[in-house]
């Protein structure tokens, strides 16, 4: 039994274009998410130097921005992977990791969502404070319904230009006008850490495919999705779940 091939956007697109993604993210996923991108067929770099970000983020095809472990600086490094990335003209992508809790992290968010991120990436009370309509989850975790955070997410997409993704147990994608859901998954997937801080890398890859962006990001959604349920019925508990959904990704669009 295979994973579904997702719609949107194709697999065979997305191994084609292989995008080099620029992963400036958190100390606790950076491995598990270099693999994520392996296994879809992107190629991953961490590079966190101040003096290398700049450099390396004109080169790469899109750039992540995680803040889950912040740094004074990080700070520095990441406001120069965008300075870099906005020269190049290459896509960026947020993911606010507990943002309303805690004040570097928030005020850092604040500041750089107005330098045209091309999607914005987070659960449901993430981007609800992103609005400044709540002070966030629990931690990491989210309090709130991706559902209840959707006018949340179509008011930030307007306000920022972005593709604004809400995810949980049903996936929303809004520019704005036009919302894209995306349902499937399992709920192992919230258990295990790093899924969500891997999906937002593979968002940024999706952001460098051609076509229709908003389509591109709801595919890639679609393909952590399916390769989590299937995950679920091929492992007995948290550690075998990681292994399959690697598996999952790696094998996803073989013949059967």
């Amino acid at each position: 039994m295979q994973p579904d091939l997702p719609d949107l956007p194709t697999l065979q697109t997305f191994r084609q274009c292989s995008p080099l993604v620029h992963c400036m993210t958190n100390d606790v996923v950076q491995t598990f998410t270099a693999n994520v991108l392996l296994a879809l067929g992107a190629s991953p770099a961490m590079i966190t130097a101040p003096d290398e970000a700049q450099q390396f983020a004109a080169i790469a095809d899109a750039l992540l921005i995680n803040v889950g472990t912040l740094t004074l600086r990080q700070t520095e490094a990441m406001q120069r992977g965008i300075d870099g990335a906005l020269a190049a003209g290459t896509p960026w992508v947020l993911d606010p990791v507990g943002v309303g809790m805690l004040s570097l992290r928030s005020a850092f968010c604040q500041q750089i969502i107005s330098r045209k991120p091309a999607a914005i990436r987070g659960n449901a009370s993430e981007i609800i404070a992103l609005t400044g309509l709540s002070h966030g989850g629990r931690g990491v975790d989210s309090t709130d319904s991706p559902a209840s955070a959707l006018p949340a997410a179509q008011q930030l997409a307007l306000q920022t230009g972005a593709i604004v993704v809400v995810t949980g147990e049903v996936d929303y994608v809004t520019d704005g006008a036009r919302t894209l859901t995306v349902t499937g998954g399992s709920v192992l997937m919230t258990k295990l850490v790093g899924t969500g801080c891997a999906l937002s890398a593979v968002v940024a890859a999706c952001c460098a495919l051609p076509g229709d962006r908003l389509e591109n990001i709801a595919g890639g959604c679609s393909m952590m999705k399916q390769a989590g349920a299937y995950a679920a019925q091929h492992s007995r508990g948290l550690g075998s779940f990681a292994v399959a959904l690697l598996d999952a990704l790696s094998i996803m669009g073989e013949p059967a």
